[in-house]
């Protein structure tokens, strides 16, 4: 009877939360801990630097010429819309629990450590992976702009062996060995990041302006270019493949460009650095996805009404290729400089973000102790840096753009779906808990989460689910090698 006993408490062990109290009590600020050096509005320019980016940038035209057409508009606003019920949850849990870790912390206190593993591992696909798909189109602009300039790198070393790359001039390089910019822009911000949050902070802030200063140029200037005729259809009729313009395009543009919101996800993992998170999440969350929410649709609006939607197939720097039919070419080198710019604070965050989940999670005993080794000096998680500066460079050098993506939108989708989640669970359990932000209409807004957000999983290719699953299973893998041997929730005398 003992023994049985002992194999229910075992199985049971792996949902066991982690109780609100040690969570806030490690938020405390002490002389090993991370410097909290973020006010509101930096969190704010935080989530605008990373959801400014290659959605907008790149991965527009990919959802409009594969997916929905001029109503690429539509799958913005659709996904802005599951992005608004995630967001307010995430807001609740980043008011309450002001801890690095994101979605991954949450999910320990509500739906125990099992669940708070499978978080923690599927944000790999939601920030290093989008690192690295920012950083595939980060490489296209740079090529676009020495190309002005008559500098032709080797072509086997500007794209991966598996994708078809064409350059402004018309030139089409048929694979290569390895993307070798895209990988020296990982490096140098890894590394960058080592140096400390409050110099890259910085850094961040003076590119998310020039990135809205871009943003702005581009709609003002480019609206009174638009064609016309290049929004009729404005929704494409569908070919009779799922996904493929129609309303099931719209869907699936809007999972393909869903990434590109997860900033105020990314500004939920430094509730840790921020100086009052009670106050700055909220904010920092809910007021990044307003502003671009907004961008995001007229620029979108104005692209594609620059350019006919089916030119953008394959392209990653449709921005490039909308504004140069327009009569301001003495800009397009500026344009792209600063969308260079925007590109790099894009990366800064996801890889700042993917660092403090893999701090917390190796400070909680389920991942090796080197994950969560402070740098003496600059009190940063520097092994974490390096080992993620060598993990997303491998991606961004040998995986095409567009497999990227999807890997990414469906991972962060599913990290809504369980903040959503567990925002209802939390509510159930510890409905006392101190809150200075409340989600409205619980459980409507969570429940609507979940639903809009499983949808655009469902519209993503059948090949994004067998890499998820791939993916999880590996990690499921790992827990119970692991994880589970070593957590300190549940081995307290290790």
């Amino acid at each position: 009877m003992s023994a049985i006993n002992t194999k229910t408490n075992k199985y049971m062990s792996i949902w066991k939360t982690k109780p609100l109290s040690v969570l806030l009590n490690e938020a405390s600020e002490d002389e090993k801990g991370l410097k909290r050096t973020l006010s509101s509005r930096s969190l704010v320019a935080l989530g605008v630097g990373a959801i400014i980016g290659a959605g907008l940038f790149s991965l527009t035209g990919i959802a409009a010429a594969e997916h929905a057409g001029p109503a690429v508009t539509l799958s913005f606003v659709l996904a802005a819309i599951g992005c608004a019920f995630a967001g307010l949850c995430y807001a609740e849990f980043a008011s309450m629990i002001p801890v690095a870790g994101s979605a991954y912390t949450y999910s320990y206190a509500t739906m125990g450590e099992f669940m708070a593993w499978i978080i923690g591992w599927d944000l790999v696909l939601e920030y290093a992976l989008g690192a690295a798909t920012v950083g595939v189109s980060w490489s296209r602009y740079l090529l676009e702009l020495l190309n002005k300039y008559g500098v032709h790198l080797n072509p086997k070393f500007i794209c991966s062996p598996w994708e078809t790359l064409t350059l402004g001039d018309g030139t089409i390089i048929d694979g290569g060995y390895i993307n070798l910019p895209a990988i020296l822009i990982v490096s140098a911000l890894s590394l960058l990041l080592i140096r400390g949050t409050q110099e890259s902070a910085s850094i961040n802030n003076i590119l998310v302006v020039l990135k809205v200063i871009v943003v702005i140029m581009f709609i003002v200037l480019g609206w009174d270019y638009i064609d016309p005729a290049n929004y009729s259809p404005y929704i494409p009729e569908n070919t009779g493949i799922k996904g493929q313009f129609g309303w099931s395009g719209i869907a699936a543009g809007a999972g393909t460009v869903f990434f590109a919101f997860i900033g105020f996800d990314a500004v939920s993992t430094a509730a840790q650095e921020a100086k009052n998170p009670q106050k700055g999440m909220p904010i920092g969350i809910l007021g990044s996805l307003v502003i671009c929410t907004i961008l995001y649709v007229l620029f979108a609006h104005v692209m594609t009404g620059l350019v006919p939607y089916y030119k953008f197939v394959g392209d990653a720097k449709p921005a490039a290729t909308a504004f140069a039919v327009t009569g301001y070419s003495f800009l397009q080198t500026g344009l792209i400089v600063a969308i260079l710019a925007g590109y790099t604070s894009v990366m800064l965050v996801m890889l700042m973000g993917q660092s403090r989940v893999f701090y917390t999670m190796s400070k909680d005993g389920l991942l090796p102790p080197l994950f969560g080794q402070i740098h003496s000096k600059f009190r940063t998680p520097y092994k974490t840096n390096l080992f993620f500066m060598v993990f997303v460079s491998l991606f961004a050098g040998f995986v095409p753009v567009s497999d990227l993506g999807h890997m990414v939108s469906i991972g962060t989708l599913l990290a809504f779906v369980l903040v959503c989640i567990g925002v209802l669970v939390m509510r159930k359990k510890m409905p006392d808990a101190p809150r200075s932000f409340k989600t409205p209409f619980v459980p409507y807004v969570p429940i609507a989460g979940v639903l809009v957000c499983t949808y655009l999983m469902y519209s993503l290719p059948y090949e994004s689910w067998i890499r998820l699953v791939l993916w999880m299973a590996i990690g499921v893998a790992l827990y119970f090698v692991y994880g589970k041997k070593h957590s300190k929730l549940n081995n307290p005398d290790k």
